[in-house]
């Protein structure tokens, strides 16, 4: 496959997903992964920081559109940017230094993905199940550097990660998918940047893949303000609970694969996280 026929389908990838997610605040950059890894052929660790690029180029699409519709007021946002950014930082320098290979990448991947999609199911599933008191200032603080710094290993952002957990709490549609929006779009500028300046001074394949990002990202910015213009005609149980099987289907994927040992010749060996590091240098 050529360079533009990857570009054009990451392009279409990040135009379908972008719609479907922005809606709900969740990023798209978590259903863009395995488009990234197993279509396109990104390596990782270079994944990551492409997908905080994807975020970058696309989140101005639906902010521009829920900040029109008068959604971006209030102090959430800035509150899930103070916990994510710190955390997102402290994620790229795990994510190049302790978990470089696509083995153990893809069991991080399936630890992310399998709650926060049962998650959505559970809650799309049982509409009517009263929400608990909100979380206080301090928790959602915390929880935020902790989804930050899975969103700097995983490249998705961390924002997103917060929006079920929040809505569980009783905090609204209409104020949790602005909010984990542009705490995604600020993390991954400050993500993408960590990857960047480690690339100057670590070996391997660390650095973005600009072709690719850009023009996945380019998909996202159309559809991530298609979907947010979408967002108060479409019924919102029915994308949370596509959302979360789509998520647990993807993490029990890569569970799979992350579980089978890496074979070598005749027998069968457990590559280490150095092994696999090396063998993109």
């Amino acid at each position: 496959m050529s360079s533009w026929q990857d570009g054009l389908l990451g392009f279409a990838a990040g135009l379908l997903i972008s719609i479907v997610t922005s809606p709900v605040g969740v990023s798209g950059a978590v259903f863009l992964l395995p488009v990234q890894l197993s279509v396109l052929h990104v390596p990782s660790p270079a994944v990551t920081p492409t997908n905080l690029l994807f975020n970058v180029v696309s989140g101005p699409g639906a902010l521009a559109r829920y900040r029109r519709n008068g959604q971006l007021t209030g102090p959430l946002a800035r509150l899930l940017i103070a916990g994510t950014v710190p955390g997102v930082i402290l994620g790229a320098v795990i994510r190049v230094f302790a978990i470089p290979g696509p083995q153990v990448f893809r069991l991080v991947a399936a630890a992310v993905l399998l709650p926060l999609g049962l998650w959505l199911c559970a809650r799309a599933l049982r509409p009517g199940t009263a929400d608990r008191p909100p979380l206080p200032r301090q928790t959602i603080l915390g929880l935020s550097t902790v989804t930050g710094v899975i969103g700097g290993i995983y490249g998705i952002g961390g924002g997103s990660l917060l929006g079920p957990m929040l809505a569980g709490r009783g905090t609204p549609m209409s104020q949790i998918a602005p909010a984990a929006l542009a705490s995604t779009f600020v993390t991954s500028i400050v993500g993408a940047g960590t990857y960047g300046i480690l690339a100057l001074t670590t070996s391997g394949d660390i650095a973005p893949h600009w072709f690719l990002g850009l023009l996945c990202g380019a998909g996202g910015l159309l559809g991530g303000y298609l979907g947010a213009r979408l967002q108060p005609r479409l019924p919102e149980r029915t994308l949370r609970l596509l959302l979360g099987v789509l998520a647990t289907a993807l993490a029990v994927f890569y569970l799979i694969q992350g579980l089978q040992p890496a074979r070598t010749g005749a027998g069968v060996e457990v590559s280490s996280p150095v092994t696999l590091l090396s063998q993109y240098a």
